[in-house]
């Protein structure tokens, strides 16, 4: 008997695999799942203007992307010593607006290139609520803790994302029809909303992208990243401190979740030998100069020149180099 009830993950029209290009743009779960992507080999690109929650502010920076106009003063503001811009995360935020600017269209450049070649885009949208400056209506990616009267917030209709993301999705396919694009919603609460508006919120979301996925049924597919949160992991012992966000295990579960239901099998596969040597690399010896250590890095080095043989695109070329290196200790 299972003691829970497991989410069912229909199978998608495409996969994920090696020889694709991607791009993950949205909450900090994008990050998360980015970030192990990254960490697996995989050719991605994250976030380039930042963590972003809305739908709206992922839609303007995707059209941003589109057409790579540089972001200039104008498009700055200053307030409490730093330069910042309302379409990015203050991490490209700085003191210097020539600097902040240099990073925001160093990104923007390499990111452009990027997602022009990409061939999946992994979309995470975590809330409803979009902020609105009161001054000209201009929807904001981050209030970089500016005075909240400077605002007005508005929750997006289902029928308002729909057709906003409708409209670019067939942008998007205009100029690359091979691109595929997986939606998952972030399974983080937004609990300054409150219980209710948040499952307003979420709900919204998902009824958009159930919109979106029965117009492009071939083209957009759903990862249920939050209702395996709220199902499978509904025990606060997968949360973190703050009892909002899910702990290391909760990800890695979704993780694997992922792995087993989007990518191909050869990359399952590929991805599997990976993360042992990868764990081997990474593994710290209580003797780093005895024989034994000198086999196991020995036996580790022939594993990832075999895999490197096995699968020439996958790029082993730094690993083989640092494994050589220490092939002579005593």
């Amino acid at each position: 008997m299972e003691f829970k009830t497991s989410v069912s993950i229909p199978e998608a029209g495409f996969r994920f695999s090696y020889h694709d290009s991607m791009m993950l743009m949205g909450s900090c779960f994008a990050e998360t799942i980015g970030s192990k992507l990254s960490g697996h080999k995989f050719r991605v690109d994250v976030n380039p203007f930042g963590t972003l929650y809305n739908p709206v502010s992922i839609a303007l920076s995707l059209r941003k992307l589109m057409h790579p106009e540089p972001f200039t003063a104008s498009d700055l503001f200053e307030y409490e010593g730093l330069y910042h811009s309302f379409a990015h995360h203050s991490r490209f935020s700085s003191p210097s607006a020539a600097e902040a600017l240099g990073r925001m269209n160093e990104q923007l450049a390499l990111s452009a290139g990027h997602q022009r070649k990409a061939t999946r885009l992994i979309l995470t949208f975590g809330t409803a609520y979009v902020y609105r400056l009161k001054s000209n209506g201009q929807p904001v990616s981050n209030c970089h803790k500016l005075p909240e009267k400077m605002f007005e917030r508005e929750m997006l209709s289902v029928d308002a994302l729909a057709e906003e993301w409708r409209e670019l999705l067939l942008s998007l396919w205009e100029e690359n029809p091979a691109l595929r694009v997986l939606f998952t919603l972030s399974p983080i609460r937004h609990w300054k909303d409150g219980a209710h508006a948040n499952q307003l919120s979420k709900a919204r979301l998902l009824l958009a992208i159930h919109e979106l996925q029965s117009l492009f049924p071939e083209r957009v597919a759903y990862f249920p990243a939050y209702e395996i949160m709220m199902d499978e992991l509904r025990d606060y012992r997968f949360y973190a401190d703050d009892m909002l966000h899910p702990s290391s295990l909760a990800i890695d579960y979704i993780w694997e979740r992922f792995c087993r239901h989007c990518l191909t099998s050869e990359s399952q596969s590929l991805l599997n030998e990976w993360a042992h040597i990868r764990k081997a690399i990474r593994h710290q010896a209580f003797h780093p100069g005895s024989e034994s250590h000198r086999q196991f890095i020995l036996q580790t080095l022939l594993k990832a020149e075999r895999l490197s043989e096995k699968f020439p695109f996958f790029d082993l070329s730094e690993e083989i180099k640092l494994l050589r290196s220490k092939t002579d200790v005593k």
